[in-house]
């Protein structure tokens, strides 16, 4: 088994901007979270195996990055144990699309050969899970971690990608040699450096949690201004434009305009399915309400049709708190248009 263990000198976020982030998604990573991430034959946590496992951990108030690679097919046992072993000191575990597939194979792997899970009850904070709802805000077709890297201007790989390294790697087990094993080893090591760059997009997820400290309110005849700071800042500026609003985000502060229709504007609501709309009021009311209504005046309400309508007074231009309820309400929806 190869082991190897390396200082990360820079690239990867500092444990602060960690933890900042994690709380701005109620994650707590606690103080010594761990970023991970395997290499397999396939797919199949039953018929493939591990050959690799590549994790990042503070130490000292430095992070560094250990990697444990089986030369063998029967060293899967001692890459599980080193790894058991590892994250009896982690406080919470970090991957991407982790809880879907690098967790599940784990498990399947350990119980094959009759050994402890390390898992337990570890909190995982999965990557892909959190970003998959900005998809559309970053205006991404796909959501692979190298998409993602591309879309922060990280284009700096230089090794194999993974369907590559498991050719290049049972090809290595056959004649073992040190150029696949630095190119094996090279694109672990990349994709835990990609997944440190992609924590920081964390701050667009944010955005569909409704923390937000709105910072000012202004109108005139036909539109509301309201800008507003965030808990953490995004990477690289977003905006997003729909038939009447645009939300623009660019490090930690936002606005977001809607059109406003006699001094008034649209609130959204996300359960949408728990209200109708109203066609002949132009309005949606909680179904608790309209099923008195005849079903004549009343359709199923949709994302789009989910709203009510409230005057944009001074009141609430002069109040943060009733500015904060509005926006936690409805930026998420229209977000998600």
């Amino acid at each position: 088994m190869i082991v190897k263990k390396m200082p990360i000198l820079q690239g990867f976020p500092d444990f602060e901007t960690v933890k900042k982030l994690s709380n701005s998604v109620s994650f707590d990573c606690g103080n010594a979270p761990v970023f991970y991430d395997i290499e397999t034959t396939g797919l199949s946590r039953y018929s493939t195996f591990l050959y690799l496992i590549g994790a990042v951990m503070q130490e000292n108030n430095k992070w560094f990055l250990h990697q444990w690679m089986a030369e063998k097919e029967d060293e899967e046992p001692e890459i599980l144990c080193e790894f058991f072993n590892f994250l009896t000191s982690a406080s919470s575990t970090i991957q991407y699309n982790g809880r879907r597939f690098d967790q599940p194979y784990l498990e399947a792997r350990y119980k094959k050969h009759n050994l402890p899970s390390p898992f337990g009850n570890l909190p995982v904070l999965d990557l892909y899970q959190e970003l998959k709802p900005c998809k559309d805000l970053l205006k991404l077709e796909r959501m692979k971690q190298p998409d993602l890297e591309e879309f922060l201007g990280l284009n700096s790989r230089l090794h194999c990608d993974g369907g590559q390294c498991i050719r290049l790697y049972k090809s290595y087990i056959k004649n073992p040699k040190a150029e696949p094993e630095q190119t094996i080893l090279g694109h672990n090591q990349e994709d835990l450096l990609g997944l440190g760059s992609i924590f920081s997009m964390l701050g667009y997820r944010v955005l569909m949690e409704g923390n937000y400290q709105p910072l000012k309110a202004e109108t005139d005849e036909d539109r509301m201004i309201l800008s507003f700071r965030l808990p953490a800042p995004v990477p690289k500026p977003v905006s997003k434009k729909g038939t009447d609003f645009y939300i623009t985000v660019r490090d930690q502060e936002g606005a977001l305009l809607v059109t406003s229709t006699d001094q008034k504007i649209r609130q959204y609501y996300r359960d949408y399915k728990a209200y109708d709309y109203i066609p002949g009021e132009d309005t949606a009311m909680p179904r608790q309400l309209s099923q008195y209504m005849d079903k004549s005046l009343r359709i199923p309400a949709t994302p789009e049709t989910c709203y009510t309508w409230f005057p944009c007074s001074e009141a609430f231009l002069n109040n943060p708190e009733k500015q904060a309820q509005y926006l936690k309400s409805t930026l998420p929806c229209l977000l998600s248009f």
